[in-house]
């Protein structure tokens, strides 16, 4: 065989070999070309928080401003002197409570007798156990405390979006609210910090539970109470009447257990004291009307005129904002009363509230109250300030305002001792407020059915 010869043969043979190659290739196509789709592979879930992160920038902010705080708070209370006011009272009223005093009459201390509900005493007691009474841990325990509230307010304004990022960091720059936590130690802490979380689990549709800690933020101190009016409409229009009922008993099963040692022993004088609400408070403490002459201030039609105010502006508002979109308030109620007549409680006409429709009728009701409250002590800025971004933020007021509202309220609130002038101030920038909030567009209550069984399915 020649070279030529081994040649041909080795260009045939390779010849052969890429046909048959190309031929596999092809069937093997058509074959693929023929076969049904695959089902594509799922995508793996990340974690929620890791989604939330990318999905949303405010939540690292969020979580810088939580870190930047905390470091403040430590500061504060490594260099700024605590400032003692109502500690040593306190103390004194949990000892008497410890050491098997049921009478509320006969619990006082050196600020007076103790008005607060029997929430107050096991949460100061459980304190006096684990500091010892000493000022310098309770300002560690309070610290952590002021932590978590702010964690609990940020999650609430980032489910609501209803600020820009940066406008976040405006929970974290009043210098009074920080003294209130970490310098005085008030029960309005606890109070406030409970309700938060109780707001929050309203986010979530979660009455009863929220209910129950709204409960426990009253047994605490009594101004929570100022949210009552606007939880009751947000239940009504969330829960069928059963739910409503069962909810109300489960708050009510809450006051009834913590205060039962007293209600045993001395009903009268636990109910008298822990659940006053004629308090006349002194004068040259008040906050916001110091410019009313003193015999004014304590009197009964001062207090009866505040009381009409409020209503009126609860009503109002009920009716041209918070139930616009049903009609207005008596619509709302008569639709209410139409669905229990018939005993419609299968859920077919049960409706979703919206989250920002929630948050701002919590967060209105209470600063209507606190609008027509006859004083404002020092501490009472802790009942709303966490809620004057939001609320700001509601107007249509231009965001130059909206800053200047905010420094305005927080130079008030930092004028010690308050006089004529910072209340009257004070007053005019409340009022201003509200008439932002009162001209605001309302919001549509309800979540739309559809999108929310598609986010659902999503999760």
């Amino acid at each position: 065989m020649t070279f030529y010869d081994i040649v041909c043969s080795f260009i045939t043979t390779n010849e052969t070999r890429l046909t048959t190659e190309i031929g596999q290739r092809s069937t093997t196509t058509m074959a693929l070309r023929s076969a049904p789709p695959r089902a594509a592979k799922p995508k793996p879930k990340t974690s929620g928080l890791t989604s939330e992160l990318f999905r949303n920038p405010k939540v690292p902010f969020a979580l810088a401003l939580i870190f930047a705080d905390a470091i403040l708070v430590a500061l504060i209370i490594a260099y700024v002197p605590y400032t003692k006011i109502d500690w040593d009272a306190y103390m004194s009223q949990v000892s008497g409570f410890v050491g098997g005093e049921r009478d509320y009459s006969n619990l006082k201390g050196d600020t007076g007798p103790l008005v607060y509900p029997a929430g107050f005493l096991y949460v100061y007691s459980a304190i006096q156990y684990v500091t010892g009474g000493e000022v310098y841990p309770a300002q560690i325990l309070f610290s952590l405390l002021y932590i978590i509230n702010l964690g609990i307010v940020l999650f609430v304004y980032m489910k609501t979006d209803a600020l820009p990022w940066w406008a976040l960091s405006l929970l974290c720059l009043s210098k009074r609210v920080h003294s209130i936590f970490v310098l005085r130690l008030f029960n309005d802490c606890f109070a406030t910090t409970l309700l938060h979380a109780a707001m929050a689990s309203l986010l979530y549709q979660r009455w009863h539970l929220g209910l129950i800690i709204f409960s426990c933020a009253v047994s605490i101190k009594m101004n929570v109470l100022l949210y009552a009016p606007s939880l009751f409409l947000l239940m009504l229009k969330g829960m069928d009447i059963i739910g409503v009922i069962s909810a109300l008993a489960g708050a009510a099963l809450v006051q009834i257990l913590l205060g039962l040692p007293f209600l045993i022993s001395h009903p009268i004088a636990y109910i008298s004291r822990a659940f006053n609400l004629g308090r006349v408070f002194i004068h040259f403490w008040s906050v916001n009307f110091k410019f009313i002459p003193e015999p004014l201030f304590v009197s009964k039609e001062l207090a009866v005129s505040l009381l009409i105010a409020h209503l009126v502006l609860l009503a109002a508002f009920t009716h041209y904002r918070w139930c616009k979109h049903e009609g207005g308030l008596l619509n709302f109620l008569h639709s209410r009363f139409v669905s229990l007549k018939k005993s419609d409680n299968s859920g077919s006409s049960f409706k979703i509230l919206n989250k920002e429709h929630i948050v701002t009728t919590m967060f209105v009701g209470n600063f209507i109250g606190i609008v027509c409250a006859r004083s404002l002590h020092y501490q009472f800025y802790s009942w709303y300030f966490y809620s004057l971004p939001y609320l700001l933020w509601r107007t249509p007021f231009p965001t130059l305002l909206r800053i200047f509202l905010f420094i305005g309220v927080e130079i008030c609130w930092n004028v010690y001792p308050s006089n004529a002038y910072s209340s009257a101030l004070l007053l005019c920038l409340h009022l201003v407020i509200l008439w932002g909030l009162w001209s605001a567009p309302s919001e549509y209550p309800y979540v739309d059915h559809k999108a929310h069984k598609e986010k659902r399915k999503e999760k």
